[in-house]
């Protein structure tokens, strides 16, 4: 006989992901807005405002939307021009954190 190995009948683990290839984060969206409220803790609500053409009669009008943003160290006043970045889920209204403060 010769000097081989048998096979083994146990299935070889795959690779970890994270050993194949370094994980790379997703884009994410960035929005430029005003601070409309800094009443609630380590909380802005940032209102963005878009200008649209209407569907049926093309006029540009205005959408607001408010953004409920993070703001770790309350640096945003009222009337704050901030930029939000999008993030994950960090309560039941915010996905949004604050990235710079803008114009004071």
């Amino acid at each position: 006989m010769t000097d081989e190995t048998p096979a083994t009948t146990e299935p070889t683990a795959p690779a970890a992901p994270a050993e194949a290839a370094p994980k790379t984060r997703g884009l994410r969206k960035t929005r430029v807005g005003v601070v409309v409220s800094n009443k609630m803790a380590k909380t802005a609500v940032v209102e963005i405002t878009t200008r649209v053409p209407h569907p049926k009669f093309r006029k540009i009008v205005k959408q607001s939307t408010k953004f409920y943003a993070h703001d770790e160290e309350n640096k945003a006043q009222m009337g704050d021009l901030v930029r939000i970045m999008e993030t994950r889920p960090l309560s039941k209204l915010k996905r949004w954190r604050l990235v710079e403060v803008l114009k004071h």
